[in-house]
């Protein structure tokens, strides 16, 4: 096996106007592509150096449903922070809780996609 990284997730999203907004306004994604590939929208955003990106999948994109997604993981420097900053923008958080491997909270974006914060431990 050649297997060097994960291109893109997908997140299905039922607006993804609303769901472009949620990502870069509140989470700070940048927008990595927007266009047109026939009467679908492919977009994509992803954490700021991130390799791996993410694709919100509107409707006529494949068998998805969304708020489908669960258990993606996104580290962070200060999982206490983003959970304040979350919870100012209005997103409901749960945690954070202390982990053997760091300090973790959960939330769901606009169409109920189950995303997590963690900050890892150091060593683990």
């Amino acid at each position: 096996m050649n297997i060097t990284h994960a291109s893109f997730v997908t997140l299905p999203v039922a607006d993804q106007d609303r769901a472009l907004a949620f990502y870069t306004d509140v989470l700070g994604f940048e927008l990595r592509t927007d266009r047109r590939v026939g009467p679908l929208r492919w977009l994509q955003v992803a954490p700021k150096g991130a390799q791996t990106v993410f694709t919100l999948s509107g409707p006529g994109m494949g068998d998805f449903t969304p708020g489908s997604t669960r258990g993606i993981m996104f580290v962070t420097a200060d999982v206490d922070a983003d959970c304040a900053r979350l919870a100012a923008a209005g997103i409901e958080v749960e945690g954070p809780d202390d982990a053997p491997w760091g300090r973790m909270a959960g939330f769901r974006d606009p169409d109920g996609n189950g995303l997590m914060l963690l900050t890892e431990k150091e060593g683990f």
